[in-house]
């Protein structure tokens, strides 16, 4: 039987049977009905519903906090917050996202780089069109959804100057999510960005965009979907242009 005395402790003298209800019934025998439905299963169920209805409080934090002691993983809080972004509203997700770093900031290794989402792997099949080391973690299927990427620049990488072309739609959303990075489109100045930066990059826009000199730096590539899109790769970042661009503040 899990055992709960939040609701006496906060409401015991002002609200007697709503802290009875809150720790006897709902924890005392709802959370404790585990052969009905797991611990890790009623988190994932209380967490999805929390953020549904908007509320991200210390209420959401707290059940968080029990969705990792029973059991939920940092990369199933991740993709679990996520799906929910599409059903609940971006702003919500960002406010949980918060809160989940918060509770999870100890499960990431010191090395590890890529913010919440991990760093993922070497992105070895688009490394001809980077300048440095680039990673890469695929967050949803292409073939079922949207293709949402966390995509991973080490200090100095940048791809290439680079279109989104399609004939109706496309283009790309940069969602900034840790570190610092640098986002140019052709003829105009550079932008820096951090995390909670949003760029958006209508399609045949000639750009690039990579890491500061000094920081790792990690965005979400979310693939506006469009007809006929198609990247068109072209020609490096030169040193010059990539130096012009870090000076710009």
């Amino acid at each position: 039987m899990v055992k709960q005395t939040a609701g006496r402790d906060g409401l015991g003298d002002f609200a007697p049977e709503f802290a009875r209800l809150n720790d006897d019934v709902l924890f005392g025998e709802i959370w404790s009905r585990e052969d009905k439905l797991s611990l890790k299963l009623r988190s994932i169920v209380t967490v999805s519903a929390l953020i549904g209805k908007g509320i991200v409080d210390n209420s959401l934090e707290y059940h968080l906090a029990s969705a990792k002691n029973n059991g939920v993983t940092r990369d199933e809080m991740a993709e679990i917050l996520t799906h929910i972004a599409f059903y609940a509203g971006w702003p919500n997700a960002w406010a949980a996202f918060k809160m989940a770093k918060k509770v999870y900031k100890d499960e990431q290794a010191a090395d590890e780089h890529g913010g919440f989402f991990g760093q993922g792997e070497f992105n070895s099949e688009y490394a001809k069109y980077f300048t440095g080391k680039s990673y890469l973690k695929p967050l949803t299927d292409p073939k079922e959804t949207v293709f949402i990427a966390n995509v991973t620049f080490e200090p100095k990488c940048r791809n290439n100057w680079h279109i989104h072309n399609a004939k109706k739609g496309g283009g790309q959303i940069l969602i900034c999510v840790d570190g610092e990075g640098i986002y140019q489109e052709w003829d105009k100045p550079a932008r820096h960005l951090k995390a909670g930066d949003v760029v958006t990059i209508p399609a045949g826009v000639k750009h690039w965009h990579g890491a500061a000199a000094n920081s790792w730096f990690s965005h979400l590539a979310v693939e506006v979907p469009g007809d006929n899109s198609k990247t068109e790769w072209l020609e490096p970042v030169d040193e010059n242009q990539y130096k012009n661009a870090g000076e710009v503040s």
